[in-house]
């Protein structure tokens, strides 16, 4: 398995996993029942379970454009030492996206994805210029 597609299952799976301590913080709130129903007034999640759910619907965002990327990378034959560092530093930058932004850490955030999106343009990049 190449670089890429090795970090496109990270991402992948980071992103799959990002909604298990939010729904816990649910269950921890509301209680089982109200949890998997649909409360007329429901109580509101914990402040950092509301900033990962806003989060993880970023990282889903992301991950729609990351991914085929890095399979385009990979049909193409188009991959390098630069694609797979982007794809490398795009895995961490998104788990310290999810982190700073469920406890709340302000410039990291934004510079944690504006790390990912420079991955992203330059994994494109290869490609468009390829």
């Amino acid at each position: 398995m190449s670089t890429e597609l090795f970090y496109l299952v990270l991402v992948t799976a980071l992103t799959g996993v990002l909604w298990i301590p939010y729904i816990l913080n649910r269950i921890a709130v509301r209680g089982l029942i109200d949890a998997v129903g649909y409360p007329a007034d429901p109580k509101p999640h914990a402040p950092w379970a509301q900033r990962l759910i806003k989060a993880h619907t970023n990282a889903v965002e992301n991950l729609v454009v990351f991914a085929p990327l890095v399979l385009a990378a990979e049909m193409a034959g188009a991959t390098s030492g630069v694609t797979a560092g982007a794809a490398a530093i795009f895995f961490w930058a998104r788990l310290v996206h999810a982190v700073s932004f469920a406890f709340a850490i302000p410039w990291v955030r934004t510079l944690a994805f504006a790390v990912g999106f420079f991955c992203q343009a330059a994994i494109a990049w290869v490609l468009l210029i390829g």
